[in-house]
């Protein structure tokens, strides 16, 4: 039976016109996810911007908290121009613009309050929001040896970053030490000596961990998890970097153990056919074979656990004890600079040094990340060209 070429031709002028009439949906459609990309890019960029420009002041030294400054009282708002008193108060143009009346004469008020209770200490004349005194020890009065100290709320603010660096190292260390070697075992197991029933049941039960919230696992550390450690180990503070470590781990096993198992899993089956035709174990097939093969998503998974534990909030601020001592033993308290922002944000004058210097740490946070996810990426690929041949 022969077909119609005149009835050929009509059913392909009908689907051309199909094709016309879905095109305006098809390109609506890739416009709007074209938009939808474009707004996270740009949402991202706007954040990073935000937190730049309130750090900027710290990092080019305009801000000045001297407590022996010139003081000028509140009843003499009105003598100054806009510029004296914009430049008294440390604020930007575009600060000062922002606020009311009633808000610099409250700011004047709050200096005039510091200067008065400010004593004949020779500490009243630094300005501690300097390079020198964020970073380098100095010996502040009634101490006997130049310290690392962070008290922002006291008569003489200290902003000292490194007691925080040493917290958050310290906790994010013991997190991967404390879950990596779980974490790669579990996926080791999962993906290569498990039955596939086992499977079925670990695999969603120890991803499941990543659906609880980070409060609930503080919690658990702050209540059962230190009482438990303390008892074990005997030392004196509840509260320390172990415990906040140990709980932090919790949410990072989830993290690392899914891409760690889906780097495992994608090494091709010929691998370990081959390895257990030559008479190896499937341990040792595991162990030896698909695991160096599946090194560089492995490290990619080590790599972005550290990124969630550095930047987790909720864990480190209920259990880690929140002082921020200069310590290398991981049973005193740490303060991260996580918790640190969470705990001080609220309490912190917009614009004054306080502030300012929780958005500089905030941006420093940013930097370890990106450098520590830069730094993963580059090991990556270089991992990558070994096993392909590449150098």
């Amino acid at each position: 039976m022969q077909s119609d070429p005149k009835s050929k031709r009509s059913i392909g002028w009908m689907g051309l016109a199909r094709g016309h009439k879905a095109r305006p949906v098809e390109w609506i459609s890739e416009k709007l996810i074209f938009l939808v990309s474009l707004s996270a890019i740009v949402t991202v960029f706007l954040i990073f911007v935000f937190v730049a420009r309130e750090a900027f002041p710290i990092v080019f030294g305009t801000v000045n908290n001297q407590v022996t400054q010139k003081v000028i009282p509140a009843a003499d708002f009105d003598k100054l121009s806009p510029e004296e008193l914009q430049h008294y108060l440390g604020l930007s143009p575009s600060e000062f613009a922002q606020k009311s009346k009633d808000t610099l004469t409250l700011l004047m008020e709050l200096k005039e309050e510091a200067a008065k209770e400010a004593t004949k200490d020779k500490d009243a004349a630094v300005n501690t929001v300097s390079w020198r005194y964020i970073l380098k020890p100095y010996q502040w009065s009634d101490y006997d040896k130049p310290e690392y100290i962070w008290q922002p709320v006291s008569q003489i603010s200290k902003f000292n970053i490194v007691p925080l660096l040493i917290g958050s190292l310290k906790v994010t260390i013991i997190a991967l030490l404390f879950s990596v070697p779980l974490a790669l075992g579990a996926a080791i197991y999962v993906s290569q000596l498990a039955k596939p029933r086992v499977k079925e049941i670990v695999k969603p039960a120890i991803e499941l961990l990543s659906g609880i919230p980070s409060v609930v696992l503080g919690f658990f550390g702050l209540i059962i998890m230190a009482s438990v450690l303390q008892s074990l180990f005997g030392y004196q503070s509840r509260l320390n970097a172990f415990v906040a470590g140990i709980a932090l781990g919790l949410a990072v096993i989830p993290v690392v153990f899914s891409i760690a198992e889906d780097a495992l899993t994608s090494v091709p089956r010929s691998y370990v056919q081959a390895a257990l035709a030559l008479g190896s174990t499937r341990w040792e097939a595991a162990w030896k074979v698909v695991l160096p093969a599946a090194i560089p998503g492995v490290f990619a998974a080590v790599v972005l656990g550290f990124g969630r534990a550095v930047g987790e909030t909720m864990v480190v601020l209920m259990a880690s004890g929140n002082a921020s001592i200069m310590s290398g033993n991981l049973f005193d308290s740490a303060r991260t600079i996580t918790a640190t922002i969470a705990a001080e944000m609220a309490e912190a004058v917009a614009g004054g040094p306080h502030y300012r210097m929780l958005f500089l740490i905030g941006a420093l946070l940013f930097v370890i990340t990106f450098m520590s996810n830069l730094a993963g990426d580059l090991v990556m690929h270089r991992l990558k060209g070994r096993l392909e041949g590449r150098r």
